[in-house]
């Protein structure tokens, strides 16, 4: 703790203006549940079709790339606790030690109870932010700042503890499935949409808390950093029933009934795709609601909007759209760690793309330079602010090819693995797969299709020990090959064959039929 205040002095010291509210911009953070890079009407590159998803109307989020800066290679982590934790904290998870949300408790380091047969003994996670963390809202009080969290936290612990004024507590994913929740009154929970449905996964309630907010220290004149963490698009579809009635008529959902031999009438709300297009629309018309208060109460000019997703997933519901990135949530391969991720406000120039790497542990130090203090006075962290990009800087070699880790050492659908990304290269590492290097060019195969550490085997081993060193050099725990591995156990689990077909690869991987 006393490190922790340390810190926190000397940020409040580096800032020209410690306490003055004049000129400091409000920040708001739009934090999107399990939202792929190709989730949204936007195209990530306009040079991909399939960069996009144009069956989904969001023109508040289309908006928003008109009128601020879109990123091309926006990372997070491979779930949504481990990507919450590095944007509070501006650590990687690999530094902060939490890795993932389930756990086995009462371990210090190996994963035993769990698993006991399979071929890699996986790690346990830290439960909570580390005490000694400097958090968002504690880099940014001492410049001014007041700070409010609502809805999802997922990440154990009192959101006050972490310098929140105005918060939801600890919530997990459970509020935000409001049909769900009916279990708890004695209800069955519905296969359909009912027809009282008002605030799906709590998008509006949130929206109207955040509002107040808003308004509140307007009036009070305190610059605010405002963290929307919506429940929407996590699984558990809901959407408002007429915005359902539309997208029921879409060719593509149509088309998608015929095929799963299915109705409007019929279809379990779960697998309905008609719901998650409605979700994401409604969804769009609360960040519609954030943006026009904004524009009302004058504060547009000084303000700015951060919109991103906590982790990558795979949309595959609708006939015909294809995959630009390999796997999904849970996995270090693109589909799991490359995100949506656009930012408006002041001096972003609208319509612009940025092409370099960016990744979760980078919005701390870049509110802190935007709320006027000095992001290097942040210590033990691994993000970069990219205040100076975003205002037209060019970035530097050394800033475009700097090292990025993704860290995943646990079962889940998936197996432990570990990724560096740096630049255009990628090296993934399978810990029950030593033997088989992993290297991608990311400019020519985003979709992580061809392996060429055979042929640039010095590139590979290169990032390799960078990452293992750096693993090293803050503490990651890492999984080791388990002596009790017994085959059959492992062949006969559930996720076996997708381990094997997502899993390490020598050569090129064959295209599943949505990547065609």
């Amino acid at each position: 703790m006393k490190h922790r205040l340390a810190l926190l002095i000397l940020i409040a010291l580096s800032s020209q203006t410690i306490w003055g509210a004049e000129n400091k911009p409000n920040i708001v953070m739009l934090f999107i549940d399990d939202w792929a890079w190709n989730g949204t009407p936007v195209s990530m590159d306009d040079s991909m079709p399939n960069s996009r998803m144009p069956v989904l109307q969001m023109p508040n989020v289309e908006r928003l790339a008109r009128e601020g800066m879109k990123f091309r290679n926006a990372y997070a982590s491979p779930q949504c606790s481990p990507s919450r934790v590095c944007l509070q904290t501006g650590q990687s998870s690999p530094r902060n030690g939490f890795t993932v949300y389930l756990n086995s408790r009462g371990q210090e380091y190996y994963n035993e109870r769990q698993n006991p047969e399979f071929p890699v003994v996986d790690c346990v996670s830290d439960m909570t932010i580390d005490p000694d963390a400097v958090t968002i809202p504690e880099a940014l009080k001492p410049l001014g700042y007041v700070s409010a969290h609502i809805g999802k936290w997922h990440m154990r612990g009192n959101p006050g503890d972490e310098g929140y004024v105005l918060h939801d507590g600890d919530t997990n994913n459970n509020p935000g499935n409001t049909l769900t929740a009916r279990l708890e009154k004695g209800e069955p929970t519905p296969r359909r949409l009912p027809k009282d449905m008002q605030d799906p996964k709590l998008m509006f309630s949130v929206t109207e808390k955040a509002l107040g907010f808003i308004d509140q220290q307007v009036k009070a004149g305190n610059p605010f950093y405002l963290q929307i963490s919506h429940y929407a698009m996590h699984a558990g579809r809901e959407c408002l029933n007429e915005t359902r009635e539309k997208y029921v008529q879409h060719p593509l959902v149509q088309a998608w009934y015929k095929a799963n031999n299915k109705t409007p009438e019929t279809v379990n709300r779960k697998q309905d795709p008609a719901i998650w297009l409605g979700m994401g629309e409604d969804l769009d018309g609360r960040i519609g609601a954030v943006l026009d208060r904004i524009d009302e109460l004058g504060i547009a000019d000084n303000t700015y909007v951060v919109l991103v997703a906590d982790n990558g997933y795979r949309h595959d519901f609708l006939p015909g759209l294809t995959q630009p990135h390999h796997a999904r949530k849970w996995w270090v391969w693109q589909g799991g760690i490359r995100v949506p991720m656009i930012v408006k406000g002041p001096d972003i120039k609208g319509g612009s793309v940025f092409q370099g790497n960016v990744v979760n542990y980078d919005f701390l130090p870049t509110f802190v330079d935007w709320a006027g203090g000095d992001p290097d006075a942040l210590k033990e962290i691994d993000g970069v602010s990219l205040a100076p990009f975003m205002a037209g800087k060019e970035p530097s070699e050394s800033f475009l090819n700097r090292n990025l880790y993704f860290h995943y050492p646990h079962y889940r659908s998936s197996m432990p693995h570990s990724a560096i990304v740096s630049g255009p290269w990628k090296v993934l590492h399978f810990y029950d797969r030593p033997d088989i290097p992993l290297l991608f060019d990311l400019s020519t195969d985003d979709g992580e299709v061809h392996n060429i550490a055979d042929r640039y085997p010095q590139q590979h081993q290169r990032l390799h020990d960078a990452m293992m060193g750096y693993f090293d050099e803050v503490g990651a725990r890492l999984p080791k090959l388990n002596p009790n591995y017994v085959p059959a156990v492992y062949e006969a689990d559930p996720d076996y064959e997708l381990r094997q077909q997502w899993g390490a690869f020598t050569g090129s991987r064959p295209l599943e039929e949505d990547e065609k």
